[in-house]
């Protein structure tokens, strides 16, 4: 047990050293007080709504509503923003500075640099989607004056979507010395991950042909159907949770599966991660 807390410690100290570094710099702050503005503006916004349409405007529900569409797409777009730009700027970041020449000097293995990055990089992302979560949180509760218990549920699931993203951006980071093709990749993942349902709907479309090539790009849309992280699942089940009555149970059973599925993914994007960053010459 001694011996795995000593050999833990160091990826330990990167991880605290990069969730520092991270949270100083600007554009992770300049998007996290945007989300901040957009998501505590809601309330002003719906209100000035409701004033503005007189006996004419939107009932409590739909006000209710229309602060609930703000904040998901709020947390869905800066947060979606902060994971990708932190996961494909830590380790070319380093290496552009050459900080990682120094830390690799020392008795750290590159397997104990990259978790404590990685590790690093969710402890800023966890901190930036709890900030967000927690305004989120008090601008329904002063809506509808009950504590929105729900909302947790929905948080929780919109990491694990994050952690999927940035585990893969991360593991393309550790093949470049600029954050530029991390970041179009992460995003890239992120939109492709969002389309994956129309690779089933093709596959099942070109099922119903005759034709060779048809046939064998159903195959293909369909094996990358498989592959491919689906994560409209996510924001899917996020909304069900959110638009859900306040204090109701959570009856949304995939969550599970989905927390199950993105540890894979993420453990499959270390694991590439890892793969790609023991063959580089450092």
């Amino acid at each position: 047990m001694t011996n795995v807390l000593a050999y833990l410690r160091g990826p330990w100290a990167i991880a605290v050293y990069t969730w520092r570094e991270g949270m100083r710099k600007k554009t992770l702050v300049g998007f996290l007080i945007l989300s901040l503005l957009v998501i505590f503006g809601s309330n002003f916004i719906t209100a000035f709504l409701f004033e503005s349409g007189g006996s004419e405007g939107p009932t409590s529900d739909v006000d209710t509503k229309l602060i609930k569409d703000i904040c998901i797409t709020a947390i869905a777009i800066f947060g979606i923003l902060i994971t990708i730009f932190i996961s494909a700027s830590v380790v070319p970041t380093e290496v552009e500075n050459k900080v990682i020449y120094t830390v690799l000097s020392k008795p750290v293995r590159r397997f104990q640099y990259l978790l404590g990055k990685f590790v690093g990089v969710q402890l800023i992302v966890l901190l930036n989607l709890c900030l967000m979560g927690i305004l989120f949180f008090f601008a329904l509760y002063f809506k509808e004056r009950v504590w929105p218990t729900l909302l947790l549920w929905s948080l929780l699931v919109t990491y694990f979507e994050f952690l999927i993203v940035s585990a893969f951006t991360f593991a393309i980071s550790c093949t470049a010395s600029s954050a530029v093709l991390p970041t179009i990749s992460g995003l890239f993942i992120y939109i492709t991950g969002y389309l994956s349902e129309y690779l089933k709907d093709t596959a099942e479309r070109a099922g119903q042909t005759t034709q060779v090539l048809d046939a064998l790009i159903g195959k293909i849309a369909y094996g990358l159907y498989l592959v491919l992280p689906n994560l409209k699942a996510f924001s899917r089940v996020e909304k069900q949770i959110v638009y859900a009555q306040p204090n109701d149970p959570v009856q949304a059973e995939l969550i599970p599966q989905l927390i199950l599925l993105s540890v894979v993914y993420c453990f499959a994007g270390y694991v590439l991660a890892y793969w790609i960053f023991r063959r580089r010459e450092l």
